[in-house]
């Protein structure tokens, strides 16, 4: 038998507001442990939650951008559950009434059509503490940071519309990406702000039937929700091969050995009103300016790329996938003359360089009228692209005018011909037998000629200058 998988997922997004949900508190978990803190995110008995109203507008902004319809009312429930990281034993959440509903994502999947996947609803509530686990002592213990008690969540809840690996691993990088524009937060699965639980269940190809899921629950990596989606659906079509029942449960993805684990069963605690936080109200006039106020969205940034400067569609992709790089190459844009050229130097040498530096464009010292100036340096021939290219990295983290840097570390390009060809004479005296194989039909041994001159230049030469003059000098 055929199976298809169903797949629903639940982010959960940590919104960068400078203090916590329900309190004064730093929203910053990652100093000291246990230093911002207070009774209200401590849970103390008797503090009351104050709710944020600057939590509250980056969350219908992050909800805008994901194509929700925000509740005109929204209320907070208590979760009811009791686990270490959570002494209150209550999470204050919104089952009842969430902040949002009715969203939707259009999926590129490869396929000639977009994937519409929904999203049923997005929710606030605070995040709970962080246990540590110290195994080192004689005797093992769990330790609480209460750091990032209170953090305000937003949780997005799909529609179990996904059917493979790839399609939720596409839809959670456009989420992250959309979602980043807005600058509601980072959303990084690697410091944790945004953490992924997936629900799979299969069923026989074209059946209707929802059958029981399994829940996969806290990673931190897009590729690892795909392979665990992967080894859960392969899991779970052999167990239904052999006859043995799927039974509703938690797991963990363990990306060592690439196969989820049995964590706990699934349980689902009661929800009742809290009567300590107010019902959001939202009216429809403040909500109106919200919308406008929205940046405009990649997919759209990408289409209007192509039309206005004639960028092919997967390199409008790549500039216009974090909200600062298209707002600095778009600024680049509007004023250089070759605007593909701007785009194709920004993807294959700034996004990488800045990669490895672990940065991203506005961290840098390197602004777009220095970037146009690099570039103009090399229109003008007066440095190569080897030496721009390492120009470039040291602009990240100087203000030097690009021309300082060339004159300082030697970079400008020799177009003496004089010069060149006395290089070119000596690279061809000492290769006697390419140059015979080179004049004996063999135009391979050009590439290992112009190699040999380009190093003897030190890098420094015209290149297009050293080949007329190689080529020249071969036809001889």
């Amino acid at each position: 038998m055929t199976y298809e998988a169903v797949i629903g997922l639940e982010i959960h997004v940590e919104l960068n507001t400078p203090t916590k949900l329900f309190c004064d508190c730093p929203n910053d978990p990652g100093n000291a442990p246990n230093t911002h803190i207070c009774p209200t995110c401590l849970w103390l008995p008797g503090a009351l939650p104050r709710l944020s109203r600057t939590v509250v507008e980056k969350a219908v902004t992050a909800c805008l951008a994901l194509n929700c319809t925000i509740q005109n009312r929204s209320a907070f429930d208590q979760k009811v559950y009791y686990y270490p990281d959570l002494p209150k034993g209550y999470q204050l959440s919104q089952h009842h009434h969430p902040l949002a509903r009715n969203g939707s994502l259009d999926v590129d999947t490869g396929n000639s059509v977009p994937r519409h996947l929904r999203i049923h609803h997005i929710h606030l509530e605070e995040d709970v503490a962080k246990l540590i686990h110290d195994t080192e002592g004689c005797t093992p213990v769990s330790l609480v940071d209460f750091n990032r008690a209170g953090v305000p969540l937003i949780e997005v809840v799909t529609e179990p519309d996904i059917r493979t690996p790839d399609e939720a691993m596409a839809f959670l990088k456009l989420l992250r990406t959309r979602i980043r524009y807005t600058g509601a937060s980072e959303c990084s699965l690697e410091k944790g702000s945004m953490r992924v639980d997936a629900n799979i269940s299969i069923r026989p190809q074209g059946s209707t039937a929802f059958n029981t899921k399994v829940e996969v629950k806290n990673m931190n990596s897009i590729q690892h929700v795909g392979d665990a989606v992967a080894h859960e659906i392969q899991r779970q079509t052999a167990c239904m091969e052999k006859g043995d029942p799927i039974v509703l449960h938690t797991r963990l993805w363990d990306p060592d050995k690439q196969v989820t684990t049995p964590m706990r069963e699934k349980f689902a605690g009661p929800c009742v009103p809290d009567p300590s936080v107010p019902p959001i109200q939202v009216d429809d006039a403040w909500l109106a300016q919200k919308k406008a106020a929205l940046p405009e969205m990649p997919d759209r940034r990408r289409e209007r790329f192509v039309t206005d400067y004639g960028l092919a569609r997967d390199e409008a992709g790549a500039i216009s996938r974090e909200r600062d790089l298209a707002e600095f190459f778009e600024t680049i844009a509007k004023r250089y003359t070759h605007p593909r050229k701007a785009a194709n130097w920004i993807i294959s040498q700034l996004v990488p360089a800045l990669r490895d530096q672990d940065r991203v464009v506005s961290q840098v010292f390197l602004t777009p009228e220095r970037f146009m100036a690099l570039l103009t340096l090399v229109d003008t021939e007066e440095i190569n692209a080897a030496a721009a290219k390492a120009v470039l990295v040291q602009m990240l983290s100087t203000d030097q005018p690009p021309e300082t840097i060339v004159d300082t570390h030697g970079f400008r390009q020799v177009s003496d011909t004089g010069a060149l060809e006395k290089i070119v004479e000596t690279v061809l005296t000492g290769h006697p037998s390419d140059v015979e194989d080179y004049r004996a039909g063999n135009p391979k041994v050009m590439g290992f000629l112009m190699g040999r001159a380009m190093k003897a230049a030190r890098g420094k030469a015209n290149p297009k200058l050293m080949k007329e003059i190689l080529t020249r000098k071969l036809s001889q």
